[in-house]
């Protein structure tokens, strides 16, 4: 099977960026992108306008895109960029909802943000993840075990990597396996472009309503779960009740749908590319690099994540950015920076250039990175492990990708061995 690596970008060392303040706003649609197709825009900013002025679908105004590596670094850790300042202001946007909820870990500063973000670490830092490792070799071993009784071909989304990450986050967040379908139901409607307001901001609410009712009988019923210990919190009142559900919704979230993508996509990516594929299989002690090249290579969204605004003037790069405006970071274009890595839209196991940013930077980096890094790990290893002719059950050009959603992934991956 030949490798599906996008074209090279343009541009093979730095060259001066255009200057960003002369006014021009550059329109971005976030339009469907096939595969793991780069996004041209990004690439072209890159290179010719690393701080540029951007007006999405939704929202109002325009906003400043950052994308070169160091860039974004720098405004993701400066505390005069606030995420609290964007609550109930129509940013310009490719959602017509925000996902993220008001006064929720992702749209606060400190020292509201380090309170919260303190309450969740233990449950995500190294001795909790690598607990949990046991556990979810098992869920990959019970999963690859139907697979290989029910025979090829088979869809892996449906088979491991969709079920596998809902039944980890329903474990560490006592969701009764009976419900996790309906989680699954209000994910795909939040997590759309193509939805209306009402419609998502309706089942905002239904989920916000089943983990209120849940922290009811988890306080009367306490569990050896993460959400018992965070009603625990509310309780003592270390935080509030929407706050608790806020936390809860984000977890659920991220753990259900972008490790569901993430792992998908990167299963996908060692089948189009034969020969990393060999050199992963000849070679399993390098499937944690192999897991930072994947992150770093795979385009795992659309557009950008939250923005941040700016609470006094400052300068990133040669553009001053005005208190009061608005700033968006592209991690994905970050990782792509070919100020950093060498020839950075090739497929390398063996990179080692710089720590990627897939999980962001600064404050608000991502609390769920470790565990996200080993549910691919252990996904990965079951497969290649257990199928040594794992390959795609269909071509390339018959696979059918996710459309109108933030998260990137295939509808389906349909694999046999």
């Amino acid at each position: 099977m030949t490798s599906t690596s996008p074209k090279p970008s343009p541009a093979a060392e730095p060259c001066p960026a255009r200057p960003a303040d002369d006014g021009t706003v550059h329109d971005w649609p976030v339009d469907h992108l096939p595969a793991l197709e780069f996004d041209p825009l990004l690439h072209r900013l890159l290179k010719d306008e690393p701080v540029a002025r951007i007006r999405m679908r939704f929202g109002e105004g325009h906003a400043w895109l950052v994308t070169r590596y160091e860039d974004v670094k720098l405004v993701a850790a400066d505390p005069r960029l606030s995420r609290a300042l964007t609550v109930n202001r129509p940013v310009t946007s490719m959602t017509p909802h925000v996902v993220a909820p008001a006064g929720g870990i992702g749209r606060t500063d400190p020292p509201d943000h380090t309170r919260l973000r303190r309450l969740v670490a233990q449950t995500f830092g190294r001795k909790r993840v690598a607990a949990l490792r046991s556990r979810a070799q098992e869920l990959a071993e019970q999963m690859t075990d139907r697979m290989a009784q029910q025979g090829p071909p088979a869809d892996l989304t449906e088979c491991l990597t969709g079920p596998f990450p809902a039944q980890l986050i329903g474990d560490l967040l006592g969701v009764p396996e009976r419900d996790l379908d309906r989680l699954q139901s209000w994910r795909g409607v939040i997590l759309s472009s193509n939805h209306s307001q009402e419609e998502s901001e309706a089942v905002k609410r239904e989920i916000a309503g089943y983990f209120r009712e849940l922290a009811r009988h988890r306080a009367d019923h306490p569990d050896d779960d993460l959400y018992s210990a965070l009603v625990a919190a509310q309780v003592e009142g270390e935080l509030s009740l929407p706050e608790l559900v806020s936390l809860a919704v984000m977890l659920v979230l991220n753990g259900m749908d972008a490790v569901r993508n993430q792992v998908s996509n990167m299963v996908y990516a060692l089948l189009t590319h034969p020969d990393q594929l060999a050199r992963l299989r000849a070679h399993p002690s390098l499937l944690p690099q192999a897991v930072e090249e994947l992150l770093r290579y795979i385009p795992h969204r659309n557009g950008v994540g939250l923005p941040r605004i700016a609470t006094e003037d400052l300068k990133v790069g040669e553009t001053t950015i005005r208190s009061g405006e608005v700033v968006y970071v592209s991690y994905l274009a970050a990782n792509r920076d070919f100020t950093v890595f060498k020839d950075p839209d090739r497929l390398d196991l063996g990179r080692d250039e710089a720590p990627n940013l897939s999980f962001g930077h600064g404050t608000h980096y991502c609390v769920g990175a470790l565990l996200t890094r080993m549910e691919a790990e252990v996904m990965l290893s079951t497969l290649l492990n257990r199928f040594p002719g794992l390959r795609l059950a269909v071509g390339e050009e018959e696979m059918r990708w996710r459309r109108g959603s933030i998260n990137r992934g295939p509808e389906a991956l349909p694999v046999t061995w």
